[in-house]
Order: C-alpha cells, then structure tokens, then sequence
C-alpha cells in the first residue's frame, strides 16, 4: 500500500528533521509511527533504536513498516524472545532495531560500545520518572548515552503531562539536558513550583507559581510540536454517560468502616490497610464489587456495577463493547456472568475483536492502551472501574477513539460508559482526573502549529 502523507504528518516530519533532538506531542491515532518510518526513510538513518512498551513492539512497529510500500526496506525488527535470540539479534543489527522499556538494561550490559545514533522513545512518559541522581534504573542507563552517543533523539507521546507539567521534566533532559526545565529536578521545581506545608500523614501538593506555565512553554516551544485531532479534524465529541450505582447496606457499612478506621469485616475475614495510599485502593476495590486479602484472596462485596454493565449491553443494543478492568478479581466475576467475554490478551484476541467476533473485551487500561488498533471492533467503551493515572485512561480510550474512527472510515459517534459508586473515592478520581486533562491541555495547545 502506497503510503500518502496527510498535511499534519508533513509539518511533524519537517519539524522532526529541522530539530534533531525534540518532542512530538502528536494525539492517538494520528500516524505518529508511520511519520518517524518517514522521517528515517527520507534522512536515511541507520542505526536507529525505537524503544516503546513491549506490545507495542509486538504489534504496532515492525506491523507498520510492512504496510507501507515505501518502509519496507527499512529492515525494523524488534529485540524480543529468549536471552539467546536476543544476542543474536545483535550480532548483526538492521537499520531499525526495537526495544520494549524492561529491556534496556538488559541491552546496556551486552552491548560494549553504543551502536544507535538515533533513538525513538514512543510513549515517552516513561521517562518522566528520570532524575540526575536517581529515579528508574532503565532511565539511568540511557541517560548515560543521552547526550554522549546519541546525535537525534526523538521523544512521542499524546500524554506528556498527565500529572501536571513535573511530568516534563524527565522527559525534556534527554532532549537538551537540562536547558529549558533546569539541569536537576530539585532546580526545576525550585524555579517554577512550591509545595504545600508537610503535613504528617499526607502527600505534599506540587502547585505552579504565577506566569510559571508560560515561561515553561516558550522554553519548550523551539524543541516541542504538537499535533492535535481538533485542529485538523471535525469530530464530533465522544457521547459520555455516567451510570451511578448505590452501594447495598452491608457494602456501604465496611464502606464507612474502611474510610474511618483502615480496615473491613468481611465473610472472607477481615480487610485491613497499612496506609492511606492502600486505603485507597481497597476503596476502589470496594465500590468496584470485591476486595482483595494480604494473601491475594479476595472477597466478594456486591454486584452492582455488573448489574449496571448489564444494562449498558441491553440499551447498546448488544454492540460490541471494550471494556476496562483495573482488577484481575473483576475480570473473574465478569466471565461467570458474562461467559462470552474475552480478555485482550488471550491469543487471536486483538483480530477477532476487530472482526467483530467478541462481544465483550476485557482489557486493562496498562496493557492494551498504547499503540493497539480497536476501532474496527466496536465503538463503545466502558470504564468498569478507574484509578488515578489520567494517561491510562486517555490511552485505553483512543483505542476506539473519535479519531481512529473517522480515519478508518467510520462515520459513528464514540460512546463512553463511566460506571461509578455514588459517594465514594469513584467520584473523586473522575474529578480529579478532569482536572489534570485540563492542565494538559494547556500544554498542547501552546506547543501546536497552527493548522
């Protein structure tokens, strides 16, 4: 298949070719991959080394370069299998080599000298954990050929700050070291950040001082370019409802207990909390349906939010629905009610889902948000549950996205089902989550090209 460049992929190629070390900010769906295959193909670079999440490189990178007529001969394979098959695989490498995150520190101690001029992150959030002096060790061992191997670094993502803009931190180091956000994290906040008082047994907030995010901005701008579904796109809006369920009495009881006193009487035992980040999620777990134990039992609590799922399936008219899990005891009450669910990652899943053959996915947001095509399957998604981390569900839902949609051809709105427990932490995570999206907005509109 011939591949024919759309306007918003020329400006990011261009961009990408003036500016050998910079972000592209690109939203899903809109060809980021086949852009940076271009990108390569037009410099005619050589030992390129992409590293992204390892379904991602199982299923988006060496699949793509073989759907275009024109990547073909780039030669992308990815360093994946058994220890043995991936020595081999550097004894002689192509021009494009893959690598999922966990793997770095493998390839960084069977490696003697650096081969890989060009490096790829795609979903460079991973990065944002990165500090000078600590952080992952995976961060740590690239940082070591940051600035010292590598001549074009290239950061991807369409999530760079779901937390806020500390998030870009990490990132912006591998690509100028420290010039627009500071040479340290500590100077970074230092600068542009203060942090409410330390209150004993609570997490201190990070807030932005005054003008601090447009100083930010224009320092990123000369390495940053943003590409969004709004500015080239007219799509319509996902169609969201909220489905609110009740907690029954006894649930509603341990509920109250676990809040106040860190822990819940259940006919499975009882359920206790060592902190406020555990108490948290034994929250979740409660206004989800079942709670697990310290031994990883867990106990079953309600069903009302399988009961409000049911409805969701009547009402769609059966469609097929994605849905997102957060626990794997979720997924067990699901398929004793809902025997034809299938889970993503069970072998043939992704296909039969795109052929329409699975009328209920199951699929957790950390593995199956990133990279993967599913809007052939369907157009509904269900948030059966939800946690903190805004990228996840920003990730999981583009998937089936407005803009993945429309670019496959489909003329049909985006339905988003939030099932949430009345009253308790369910409603304050929507919110919270509102919140950070707002944040990044910000953020990519000030780094967008005008259309």
């Amino acid at each position: 298949m011939r591949f024919t460049p759309r306007s918003y992929q020329t400006i990011a190629k261009d961009f990408l070719k003036s500016t050998p070390r910079a972000n592209l900010y690109a939203d899903m769906g809109l060809g980021k991959t086949a852009t940076i295959l271009w990108l390569i193909e037009e410099l005619d670079l050589d030992d390129v080394l992409i590293v992204a999440p390892k379904r991602v490189i199982e299923n988006v990178w060496p699949q793509e370069s073989e759907l275009w007529d024109e990547f073909r001969g780039l030669n992308v394979h990815s360093i994946m299998g058994t220890d043995l098959e991936r020595k081999r695989h550097l004894l002689s490498l192509p021009r494009v080599s893959c690598i999922n995150y966990d793997n770095i520190l493998w390839l960084m101690s069977h490696i003697e000298d650096w081969p890989f001029k060009t490096v790829i992150c795609d979903e460079s959030t991973r990065l944002k954990g990165f500090r000078t002096t600590q952080g992952t060790k995976r961060s740590q061992a690239l940082a070591k050929v940051a600035h010292v191997k590598v001549q074009r670094w290239i950061n991807l993502t369409g999530t760079p700050n779901p937390n806020g803009y500390g998030d870009l931190w990490g990132q912006q180091w591998f690509v100028d070291g420290g010039q627009a956000m500071g040479r340290s994290f500590s100077a970074c906040l230092q600068r542009w950040f203060y942090m409410d008082p330390l209150r004993k047994g609570h997490y201190r907030k990070v807030h932005m001082l005054p003008g601090a995010q447009k100083e930010i901005d224009a320092r990123l701008k000369p390495t940053t370019l943003a590409i969004r579904t709004a500015d080239w796109f007219d799509l319509a809006k996902p169609i969201e409802n909220v489905l609110y369920v009740d907690l029954p009495a006894p649930a509603r009881r341990e509920y109250a207990r676990m809040e106040r006193q860190f822990f819940a009487q259940l006919e499975g035992g009882v359920i206790t909390a060592a902190n406020a980040a555990v108490k948290s999620n034994k929250l979740l777990q409660l206004a989800n349906g079942a709670v697990y134990h310290q031994d990883g039992r867990w106990s079953w609590v309600h069903d009302e939010k399988i009961e409000a799922l049911r409805s969701v399936i009547e009402e769609s008219g059966r469609a097929n629905i994605l849905l997102a899990y957060h626990y794997v005891s979720d997924v067990e009450r699901l398929r004793e009610v809902f025997p034809d669910a299938v889970e993503i990652r069970e072998p043939g899943a992704v296909e039969r889902w795109n052929k329409g053959e699975i009328p209920l996915l199951l699929a957790h947001p950390k593995s199956a948000g990133h990279g993967l095509n599913l809007q052939h399957g369907g157009n509904t998604i269900v948030f059966f549950g939800d946690d903190w981390n805004l990228e996840d569900h920003l990730q999981i839902l583009e998937r089936i996205g407005p803009a993945r949609q429309k670019q496959s051809g489909y003329d049909r709105p985006v339905f988003v089902h939030h099932i949430l427990a009345r009253n308790t932490l369910d409603e304050v995570v929507a919110r919270r989550r509102t919140s950070k999206a707002s944040l990044m907005e910000c953020l990519l509109e000030a780094m967008a090209e005008p259309a």
